[in-house]
């Protein structure tokens, strides 16, 4: 599994350990990742995503993933997340338009 969020598509970053004696050594920044069940109101449903505790802290702060996924950008969101917020705008779009019978 990749060290992925699947939200802000935030990844390993490289870089060095720098000693006293200024000796540099190659290592890993790894994203904090953690398996979150989050709610779509629009759906009524759950999914489980690998996210960073900043992007649950975003989602938090926007006032849920439904909003999250509105205003972020389709470059950055997963496979996943996207068909997620393609599910949610076919669902609003359902439910605006009245039924013709």
């Amino acid at each position: 599994m990749a060290r992925v969020c699947e939200l802000t598509n935030k990844r390993v970053m490289t870089g060095n350990n720098v000693s006293h004696a200024n000796n540099r050594t190659k290592r890993r920044f790894l994203p904090n990742l953690s398996d979150a069940t989050l709610m779509s109101e629009t759906l009524g449903k759950s999914f489980q995503l690998r996210v960073t505790a900043s992007a649950l802290r975003t989602v938090d702060h926007r006032g849920g993933l439904d909003k999250f996924l509105d205003k972020a950008k389709d470059s950055e969101l997963s496979a996943r997340a996207l068909k997620i917020k393609r599910d949610i705008a076919r669902a609003r779009e359902a439910a605006a338009q009245p039924d013709q019978t």
